[in-house]
């Protein structure tokens, strides 16, 4: 099934919240339901326009505090941008596109780094800017947050496989810093709430994480409604 127009999705969240598996699980689905279907991950590990990330997530440059959420933006914003081209393209084609993370991952990671309020909203601003009208990369139709207790999610996303480009250490400056992770945590709810366009799915039922499948199906009901 081909459609007259691509359709847009991103999968963002706290590091361990399930965005490599629900994208997994809806390409799936979707392909099953006869639709042309492409899947992008955030950043590009391996590749020259995803360096810069590798060497911050190293450590290579400080902290993430040191580093601050203006350069780090800028670092991902490059990845970004040059996958802009193919996004495109494929959207031309009238496929779905699929991101495991985003510009909202910039909005949760770095603006958890800035305390006040009314700095966080300046610095969503510049990176809308940067990336939206300075790059132009294309906007997502459906913007999925997937929320996980940052604690919850640390203890999944330390027992993934060693990343290769982490080298020697067992995690990233994010994974291993419980309090960017909260922080990160808080933003991500904060955006869904301040931004229509930003749908937060719970995948926690009290203190439990919900299985992959039940939080598949609350992904494929906000997505459902777009397909028409």
């Amino acid at each position: 099934m081909k459609r007259k127009k691509g359709l847009f999705i991103v999968f963002d969240g706290t590091d361990g919240s399930g965005k490599a598996t629900q994208t997994e699980l809806l390409v799936k689905k979707l392909e099953e339901e006869g639709h042309k279907v492409e899947k992008i991950d955030f950043p590009q590990y391996g590749k020259k326009s995803a360096a810069l990330v590798e060497e911050y997530l190293r450590g290579g440059y400080g902290t993430a505090e040191e580093v601050g959420p203006y350069r780090a933006s800028i670092f991902y914003a490059c990845d970004r941008y040059a996958a802009g081209v193919k996004i495109q393209k494929w959207l031309r084609d009238g496929k779905i596109v699929i991101a495991n993370r985003y510009v909202t991952a910039n909005m949760g990671h770095q603006g958890g780094k800035i305390k006040k309020k009314s700095e966080r909203k300046k610095y969503f601003e510049w990176l809308h800017n940067l990336e939206y009208k300075i790059f132009e990369i294309s906007k997502p139709d459906i913007n999925l947050i997937l929320h996980v207790e940052a604690e919850i999610a640390q203890k999944l996303a330390l027992k993934k496989r060693k990343k290769r480009y982490l080298k020697s250490n067992k995690a990233d400056i994010h994974e291993l810093d419980l309090k960017h992770l909260k922080n990160a945590e808080k933003i991500y709810i904060e955006i869904a709430e301040m931004m229509p366009d930003i749908l937060l799915i719970e995948c926690m039922k009290g203190e439990n994480l919900m299985s992959k499948r039940d939080v598949g199906e609350l992904v494929w009901n906000k997505v459902v409604k777009f397909l028409a």
